[in-house]
C-alpha cells in the first residue's frame, strides 16, 4: 500500500462516522478491494489510490490521494456516489465544477479503414493519447448521437460526474489500444449489424471530435503462465496481451482466420470453435492465471468452472464483452 500517491482532496461528512464507515465497507465488500482498520481510521484501496475515513468529534473527515489527478477525480465521484446511496452529503474541501469529467479527453477522428474482413481499424489523434494504453490496456469511446453536437460530461458542484442525457446521451462502448506513438492511437472495431460504432465508422468520422475517457481496464495479468481464451470482440485485447506476456502466453481464439492478422502464425494461439471446452482442458498448473473474455453466459458459465476447479478467484477473469 506504500505507491506514491502525490495528489490530494479531503472533506467532511458531519455526525456519521459509524454510517460511513459502513458504506465503506459495503463498498469494499461489493468491489473485492483492500480495506484496512486501525483505531485511527479506515482507509479503502482501489486503482492505486486511498480513500481514508478519519474519526472526529463531530464529523468525519475523508482523505483522498491517488498517483495522478484524474484518479482524485474518479475516487471523488465514486466517494460521493457511494456515501449519497447511505443519505450523506460530502463537502469537500476542492471541487473542479463545470471541468471535464476526470480523465475524458478530446481527440479528432484521423481515419477509419477497414483492417479485415471483421475489423475496422480507427485512428484518433489528440495531445493526450500517450497516456492512454500505459498501465490499462482499454478506454470508454463517447460519442455523441448523429446530427448533434456533443455535450461532455462535466464534473458537477458536489464532486459527481454529470452524463448529459435525453437526446444528448453519449453512446460509451469500451475498447482496446491496439498501437500508439506520440499524439496517436488506434483502437479495433468489431464489425457486426446493430452496431451504433460501426455505423459510426462506416460513416466517413475523419475530423469529427470525440471524446475518449480512461485508461482503465487493468494490465496485462502478472503470472509464471497467462491462460488467454477469447471470441472476436476479445482478439484486441488478447493481441495486446500476448505482446506484453511474451512466452509466458498461450491463447485460445474463436474468430476467423482473416481476422486473426499475425495470431494466425504465432505458434502460441490455438483457433478454436469451443471456447468452453479449451477452457476445461487447460493444465492449471500452481502460479497460473485464466483471462476469459466473450458472450455473458459463457463468461458466467467460465467463471463457475473455475471456481468449481479450485481455482481462487484473484487467478482468474471472465468478462462479459457482449450479450
Amino acid at each position: 500500500m506504500s505507491l506514491l500517491r502525490s495528489h490530494r482532496n479531503s472533506g467532511t461528512i458531519p455526525q456519521a462516522s459509524g454510517a460511513a464507515a459502513a458504506a465503506l465497507k459495503a463498498r469494499a465488500a461489493a468491489w473485492e478491494v483492500p480495506l484496512v482498520e486501525t483505531p485511527e481510521a479506515l482507509s479503502l484501496f482501489v486503482w492505486g489510490c486511498e480513500l481514508r475515513l478519519v474519526p472526529d468529534s463531530d464529523a468525519v473527515r475523508i482523505e483522498l490521494s491517488a498517483p495522478e489527478a484524474r484518479l482524485i477525480g474518479s475516487l471523488q465521484d465514486s466517494a460521493t456516489e457511494l456515501f449519497a446511496e447511505a443519505g450523506l452529503e460530502v463537502s469537500w474541501d476542492r471541487v473542479d465544477a463545470g471541468a471535464l469529467a476526470p480523465g475524458l479527453s478530446l481527440m479528432r477522428v484521423v481515419s477509419a479503414k477497414q483492417r479485415s474482413p471483421g475489423f475496422i481499424r480507427v485512428r484518433l489523434s489528440g495531445p493526450d493519447a500517450a497516456r492512454f494504453g500505459i498501465g490499462s490496456l482499454h478506454f470508454r469511446l463517447l460519442l455523441p448521437p448523429a446530427g448533434r453536437a456533443p455535450v461532455w460530461p462535466r464534473i458537477g458542484a458536489t464532486g459527481r460526474t454529470e452524463w448529459p442525457g435525453g437526446a444528448d446521451a453519449l453512446h460509451r462502448p469500451v475498447y482496446t489500444v491496439a498501437d500508439q506513438g506520440g499524439d496517436w492511437l488506434d483502437f479495433d472495431i468489431y464489425r457486426h449489424d446493430g452496431s451504433p460504432t460501426c455505423d459510426w465508422a462506416l460513416s466517413g468520422p475523419e475530423g469529427a471530435e470525440v471524446g475518449i475517457i480512461g485508461p482503465g481496464g487493468g494490465w496485462c495479468p502478472e503470472a509464471g503462465r497467462l491462460h488467454l481464451l477469447g471470441d472476436e470482440t476479445a482478439l484486441p485485447a488478447i493481441t495486446r496481451m500476448l505482446e506484453l506476456a511474451g512466452g509466458k502466453a498461450t491463447a485460445h481464439v474463436r474468430a476467423a482466420w482473416p481476422d486473426m492478422g499475425p495470431l494466425a502464425a504465432d505458434p502460441r494461439v490455438t483457433r478454436c470453435d469451443d471456447l468452453l471446452a479449451a477452457l476445461a482442458g487447460l493444465d492449471l498448473a500452481p502460479g497460473a492465471f485464466v483471462w476469459f473474455a466473450g458472450e455473458a453466459g459463457q463468461a458466467r458459465q467460465a467463471r463457475q468452472h473455475l471456481l468449481a476447479r479450485g481455482v481462487d478467484r484473484k487467478a482468474f477473469t471472465a468478462a462479459a464483452y457482449w450479450g
